[in-house]
This record gives C-alpha cells, structure tokens and sequence, in this order.
C-alpha cells in the first residue's frame, strides 16, 4: 500500500480519455506541473470567487434596473473620453520616452543647451519633427478628454455615490494634467517657455505666506534660471509620470469595481 497522497482527481487519466492536440495536451501538462508546485489554480479560483463577491455588492446600474440599453444609445461616445484619455496619455508617455534620448535640460551650467537639443530634433533628427508633434498633440488631446470626461461625469451625476472617492481622484488627476502639460511646456526654453516661466513665479510669489518658499522650491528662486529648467524636468520626467500612473491605475480599477454609471 503506497502511502503517497493521492490526487483529488486522475487529471492523467482525464487527459487520455480525451482527443487533445499536441498542443492542449501540452500546454495542459505544464498547468498541472505548475499547479502541483505553486497551486496556481487555488488562486486563479480566489481571484475569480473576489470578482463575483465584489460585484455582486455594488447596486444596479439605471440601465439594468430599467433595461434601458437601447434608450441612452447616444450617451455612449461620451462614455469612450476616459479610455481615450488614457490612450493619450499612453502615446504621449512613449513619445515623451523616445524623445528623452535626445533632449538634455543643460550642459556645463548652459540652459540653452535645451533650445539646441530641440532644435537639433526638429530640423536635423529623422522623424523628429513628426515624434515632438505627436507628443505635443497627444498631450492637448489628454487635456482635452480628460476635462470633457469630468463634465460628462459631473452632468450625468456619476459623482454621486458611492463613487464619490473616484470623483475626487479625478479632480486629482486632471490637476496633475494641467501640472504635466505646464512643466513640458518650460522644457524647450524657448520665449514662449521663458514667459510662461515668469508667469509661474510671478503667480507663486502672489500666495500668501509661503509665497517665497514656493517659488523657491518650484523654480529655484525668484527669477527664471538653469535651476528652474532642471525642476521642471525632474517634475515632468522622473515624477509626474510614475504618480499619474498610479493613480490611473488606481483610478480604473475603481470604476472596474464600482462598474460605469449611466446618466440619472
């Protein structure tokens, strides 16, 4: 008599009662093995017992209390805004990537060092003029859907609860948007660039109290120099993107959660 525990169920025997290709067979055969080793399906099976506990808790949505899919037909390009805002935002984090190869913010104390990188990548790199307009582009089209996405939000009421919290992730997200959109701004150092800056000083020094210390901490000071370019594209590079990932992600699964509300 073997004492070796015996499976619950003749998964071999299973497979040979069966007419599998190699291929099932074999993709079958490494489950099993897998299985056997870091119970892959006890959790596969957790994950799937979560998914059904969760949405079974979270009420009706309008459409299927009331069976109104074909009544609110024309609401539903405006349900797309929040996924083309992330597809926005997605192409501008690859263009930005692919550009952050030939951009330096300065060089031995030079901040026009940013103005050549540019225009070294708008008249001499192959393809550059097309990649820095896609990027500049994608990032308007993201501003552009991510503030039509909270006004399609705030006017079909999907702020109520109980999605309150992702309301106020919102609002924190298209707040980072304007910051993403301003700090890229500044990085070609251009008069444009330069104007905005002292805008953004000028606007610092104005809050009360902490006036002088933000516009220290923003911009290194109180005039515009090779300090404010090198916090704007320590922001715009190495911070923003990994915080409004997050939040993104935070953001989506929420709604995957809470599921999409439709107009009250």
């Amino acid at each position: 008599m073997s004492l070796e525990k015996k499976d619950e169920m003749d998964h071999e025997g299973w497979m040979k009662r069966k007419d599998l290709t190699p291929v099932e067979a074999t993709f079958l055969t490494a489950l099993i093995w897998m299985d056997k080793r870091l119970r892959i399906v006890d959790y596969l099976e957790l994950l799937e017992n979560l998914y059904y506990k969760v949405n079974l808790q979270m009420p009706k949505s309008h459409t299927e209390q009331y069976d109104l899919d074909n009544k609110f037909w024309y609401w539903y390009p405006l349900y797309a805004l929040g996924s083309f805002s992330t597809l926005a935002y997605i192409v501008a984090a690859v263009s930005g990537a692919l550009l952050g190869f030939y951009y330096a913010p300065a060089q031995a104390g030079d901040p026009s060092t940013a103005y050549n990188s540019i225009t070294f990548i708008m008249t001499d790199l192959q393809f550059g003029f097309m990649l820095r307009s896609i990027h500049r582009w994608s990032a308007q089209v993201m501003v552009a859907a991510v503030f039509l996405h909270m006004l399609r939000v705030y006017f079909t009421g999907a702020y109520k609860e109980p999605r309150e919290l992702n309301w106020l992730l919102g609002i924190v997200l298209i707040s980072l948007t304007m910051v993403f959109g301003y700090t890229g701004y500044l990085l070609p150092w251009d008069q444009l660039a330069f104007w905005a800056g002292q805008i953004g000083v000028e606007m610092s020094l104005s809050i009360p109290l902490a006036g002088e210390w933000v516009a220290q901490l923003l911009f290194g000071g109180f005039t515009l120099s090779q300090s404010t370019l090198q916090r704007m594209y320590i922001i715009h590079v190495f911070l923003l993107p990994f915080v409004v990932t997050t939040l993104i992600a935070i953001h989506i699964g929420i709604v995957w959660m809470q599921g999409i509300a439709e107009p009250h």
